[in-house]
C-alpha cells in the first residue's frame, strides 16, 4: 500500500510521546493508516531535526535520543524518504514563504512526493504550499 501522509517533526514527537497533543483529526488519520497498515512517512530532515531539537534541550522525549530512533526505525508503520536532488531543487523553487530550512525540505518533500503533510505549523498551513491535515 502507498503512503498518503508525510508526517512533520512535532507531530512524530507527539505520537510517538503523547498523542493527546495532536487534533482529532490528526489522531483519526493516523489510526486509520495504522488499521489500513499503510504506511506514513518521514522526511530525513525531521530526523535530524529531532536530534538537534533534543541536543537544544528544546524537546524532552520520553526514552533517550537512540532508543526513540530504535522506536521510529523497528515500528514498520514509518518510512523515512531520504532528501533527494528533486527535493532540493524543489526547496529552491518555493521562494522565501518559509524561512525555517527543515519546514522547507519537509514541505518540499511533501510536493514531490504527492503527499498530505500533517502538521500543526501554522506559518507551513498559511503559506499554502501543501496540502495538510491540520
Amino acid at each position: 500500500m502507498l503512503p498518503r501522509l508525510l508526517l512533520d517533526t512535532h507531530v512524530i514527537i507527539r505520537w510517538m510521546r503523547d498523542s493527546k497533543k495532536l487534533s482529532k483529526q490528526q489522531v483519526r488519520a493516523l489510526d486509520e493508516a495504522e488499521r489500513r497498515a499503510e504506511p506514513v512517512t518521514l522526511s530525513a530532515m525531521s530526523l535530524l531535526e529531532v536530534a538537534v531539537l533534543t541536543s537544544q534541550g528544546r524537546v524532552k522525549l520520553k526514552t533517550s535520543l537512540q532508543e526513540f530512533f530504535e522506536d521510529l526505525q523497528s515500528n514498520p508503520v514509518f518510512r523515512v524518504l531520504p532528501v533527494t536532488y528533486e527535493i532540493a531543487q524543489e526547496v529552491g523553487s518555493m521562494g522565501s514563504t518559509l524561512r525555517d530550512p527543515a519546514d522547507r525540505a519537509i514541505v518540499a518533500t511533501a510536493r514531490v512526493h504527492r503527499l498530505r503533510l500533517v502538521t500543526s505549523d501554522q506559518r507551513i498551513i498559511e503559506s499554502k504550499l501543501v496540502s495538510v491535515l491540520d
